[in-house]
């Protein structure tokens, strides 16, 4: 490991207490964020107990500083959940709290956005926000939900998980370690996730997607069972953003829905850094040429 195992912190951004999980390179190529998706926490992406899962660790090793954020409403700003409604609170916050958590050190090359599931809506958010962004990360969304997921869905609310969610997002349970499947990784959802949900497929993701014109990965399980994740779907995700061209599809095989955690874990975060390492080659700007600049 060429930096510091993955440590929590705090951090106080416009009043609130943003948390979240640190991983960071003695001198880091560049900086991964990444942002778990509903239910969950930034414990998501260091599993607890099972240290080869950890994108964290992975990034780490390969000389990446890496934070994991509790997005907001999530962790330490649980208590100010009401605050976030507006999408613009909750980027001004997540990146506000990336940046207090890295604080003077190297940013390297730049920074690499990575989205899991409702994640994915501040992670491309914040790409289109944030300076130097080198590329992004997305995994366990889409523009169609299945039949089976919109039945479930539309059942959800914030106090009341309908029969059969979990199921959709964890099936097969083969697919994962079984300490995964002992809800340690789980966590109270929030109000305004509900509308995250209902505006993301038809208006948001097409919205914020036209916006981005860094390099994307979009990471498809052959397992997923909450999204459309037909070859016709796929096109069609690839045409929303700014470069389409610019735009990776990643199958994973041997694996559900919650890719980050499952026993093909590994091999999706060497996937994910090694889009990274593309992203970073194609921008022109390695780690010494940011710092002469």
């Amino acid at each position: 490991m060429t930096g510091s195992a993955p440590r929590p912190r705090v951090v106080v951004v416009d009043g609130v207490p943003m948390s979240g999980l640190v991983a960071a390179a003695t001198d880091p190529r560049a900086v991964i964020v990444a942002v778990h998706g509903g239910a969950t926490s930034s414990a998501y992406f260091d599993c607890p107990g099972n240290a080869p899962l950890s994108l964290l660790r992975a990034a780490v090793t390969e000389g990446f500083t890496a934070i994991a954020l509790d997005r907001p409403g999530y962790g330490s700003s649980a208590v100010y959940a009401d605050e976030f409604a507006d999408p613009d609170r909750r980027v001004s916050a997540a990146l506000g709290a990336a940046e207090k958590m890295l604080g003077t050190g190297s940013r390297g090359a730049g920074v690499f956005l990575l989205g899991h599931s409702a994640g994915c809506e501040l992670a491309l958010r914040m790409a289109i926000a944030a300076g130097d962004v080198v590329g992004v990360e997305l995994s366990g969304t889409g523009l169609r939900y299945t039949d089976e997921a919109k039945a479930i869905i539309s059942e959800a609310t914030v106090n009341s998980r309908p029969a059969g969610l979990r199921d959709l997002l964890w099936q097969p349970t083969d697919l994962y370690p079984a300490e995964v499947l002992t809800g340690a990784l789980s966590a109270p959802g929030v109000a305004y996730e509900s509308e995250v949900t209902a505006h993301w497929p038809r208006r948001d993701f097409p919205a914020i997607a036209a916006k981005v014109t860094v390099p994307v990965q979009f990471s498809v399980a052959d397992h997923e069972s909450v999204w459309d994740t037909t070859p016709e779907a796929l096109n069609a995700i690839t045409g929303l953003f700014a470069r389409p061209d610019a735009v990776r599809l990643n199958h994973m095989a041997n694996s559900g829905h919650n890719v980050s955690v499952g026993r093909t874990a590994d091999r999706y975060h060497r996937n994910v850094l090694s889009f990274l390492e593309e992203c970073i080659a194609d921008s022109g700007r390695d780690r010494k040429q940011v710092e002469a600049s």
